[in-house]
């Protein structure tokens, strides 16, 4: 009757066996157990409980799918998991549909390279199929040489099994009707921002499994920049105004590779250059002068420089120069340097360098020499009054501002034309600062031609004494502003008397005059001075009144 159906002799043969074995089971031999081909899960229920799917065949394995018989039938399965995939339901080829026929008449569809989504074929008598050959449906690949597939056996029963290559289970060879490729999840992304200079990445999103291998492509405007097949990619400045994104090719073992592509991004920015070091101006801000301009240090590097100067906040025309010579117009004004730093495919920099101080006008000029006065031609003296005796200057209405200095360091407190020499100017030399000024013109600092050393003027001072008979006895103190003892020798005339006595580490000197006859005489005290700070002092007259001898005592 199965022939009569139009079944080949062959088949009807296999058919008459299932039908056999399925009426007595007993007759059935026990499959024997080969570490090649090792059952994972049975039967629909069992391989669910296990957490393995039978893609919906459970509830669809009553469907002929490619002519094939349904039920529990290795053919109609893998049938019915092409047509679940996308494919038609109709045999791709004319003629036998047994199972050891599918390699022969998909031979050009057939290698030995397992895939996910591949017939795993076996020949008659190959591996564990019979006369009638097997075919299954490759659901994973763990390498070239061990895979996990689903299947379902002609009176027998819905399983998953892993295969490896070690023995004899292992397929003649897998037949690639509708190959199951990598799936994008979730799309791939470029993160960062679209300008020049800037670091952009892409993430490689998710994949209905984990890609072996990762490949990016970037494209800008949608065409394919050449090289830029890294992760990361430094936008260069010809990009400026396009829309990147990124091919993201992935591979896993036992699938066809896929592609995905990000979105674009927005377009490109122009890149931004940064000051690294400020320019800066150096020379004097004076009439005559040059001033310079640095160019600074900006990144990136090789960036063009252009300068213009102004004056007040003005372009000076035609300043375009890093160095600047200064001229009348520029006198009392501010000068500052504007550079800006230029790039392709960036925005330009400019920056201003901090303004000079007010441009001066050339130096005040000195025509003769300031000088200090003192009383009389001689060194100052303690309680002298010293002036300044002005010079000549250019321009005549300079101002001038006076400090005076003691031994060229500036006396505190002592400023103005006028200098009262004091205790602690003894021994020093006096001078004075000028400092000169006038608005739009450099300052000038001269100092006066130093004083001699400052003297000092001693005092004498007679002490009386009481008259003694036929003697004068003259007491002598000398002092002087700003010296603790006055050294030297005194000349002391008494009447027609002279006598000439030294000084002692007090100032004093005691003399004794033999007069033999009594009366007053005159007394006449003279000082020197000692020969370096204490001058002369002027003579102190006085008297001395002698007595007559004293009469002799009686006894």
């Amino acid at each position: 009757m199965l022939i009569a159906r139009g079944v080949s002799r062959p088949r009807a043969r296999l058919l008459l066996a299932a039908l056999v074995l399925s009426l007595f089971p007993f007759l059935l031999p026990a499959a024997p157990a080969h570490a090649d081909f090792t059952a994972i899960c049975n039967g629909y229920s069992g391989c669910k409980a296990a957490g393995y799917g039978n893609a919906g065949y459970a509830i669809n394995g009553d469907t002929m799918y490619w002519r094939m018989y349904a039920g529990h039938n290795c053919t109609n399965y893998a049938a019915y998991r092409m047509v679940h995939a996308g494919m038609p339901n109709s045999r791709p080829w004319t003629g036998v549909g047994n199972a050891e026929n599918w390699g022969h008449a998909m031979a050009y569809l057939t290698d030995d390279t397992p895939t996910v989504g591949s017939i795993a074929w076996m020949d008659a008598y190959q591996g564990y199929a019979g006369s009638a050959g097997h075919v299954a449906y490759v659901e994973r690949v763990i390498s070239s040489s061990e895979i996990i597939v689903s299947e379902d056996m002609w009176g027998g029963d819905f399983h998953w099994r892993r295969i490896t290559k070690s023995g004899r289970g292992w397929p003649s060879g897998f037949i690639h009707f509708h190959d199951v490729a990598l799936q994008n999840e979730v799309a791939p992304t470029v993160a960062g921002t679209p300008q020049v200079g800037q670091t952009l990445t892409a993430d490689a999103g998710t994949w209905s499994s984990s890609p072996s291998t990762v490949s990016y492509q970037w494209f800008a405007d949608g065409q394919l920049v050449s090289g830029a097949t890294g992760q990361s990619w430094v936008v260069p400045a010809g990009r400026v105004g396009q829309q990147v994104s990124v091919q993201v090719a992935v591979a896993a073992t036992g699938y066809a590779s896929a592609l995905a592509t990000t979105a674009r991004t927005g377009p490109v920015a122009p890149g931004v250059i940064s000051q690294v070091a400020a320019p800066a101006v150096s020379g004097d801000p004076e009439l005559g002068a040059v001033l310079t301009a640095s160019k600074g240090t900006w990144a990136p590097g090789k960036t063009a420089k252009s300068i213009q100067w102004r004056s007040d906040g003005v372009d000076i025309p035609g300043a375009t120069s890093w160095r600047l010579p200064l001229g009348r117009d520029e006198v009392g004004t501010r000068v500052t340097a504007v550079v800006t730093a230029t790039r392709t495919g960036y925005q330009p920099a400019t920056v201003a360098t901090a303004p000079t101080p007010a441009v001066l006008g050339g130096p005040v000029k000195l025509t003769s020499p300031f000088s200090v006065s003192t009383p009389e031609t001689r060194p100052p003296r303690v309680g002298d009054t010293l002036t300044v005796a002005p010079g000549t200057v250019d321009p005549s209405d300079a101002t001038a501002a006076y400090t005076w200095l003691r031994d060229g360091q500036v006396v505190p407190g002592k400023t103005g034309d006028s200098y009262a020499v004091g205790p602690d100017d003894l021994g020093h030399q006096i001078s004075v600062r000028v400092d000169l000024t006038r608005d739009g013109y450099k300052p000038l600092t001269v100092e006066t031609e130093p004083t001699d050393p400052a003297h000092t003027v001693a005092a004498i001072t007679l002490m009386e004494k009481p008259a003694r008979p036929q003697r004068a006895l003259v007491v002598v103190n000398l002092g002087a502003p700003g010296v603790d003892q006055v050294t030297g020798s005194v000349r002391v005339r008494v009447g027609g008397q002279v006598q000439t006595a030294e000084l002692t580490g007090a100032g004093h000197a005691r003399l004794v005059f033999a007069i033999p006859h009594r009366g007053t005489r005159t007394v006449v005290v003279r000082y020197a001075g000692d020969g370096d700070l204490v001058d002369a002092a002027p003579a102190v007259r006085s008297t001395v009144e002698v007595l007559p001898p004293r009469k002799p005592t009686k006894h």
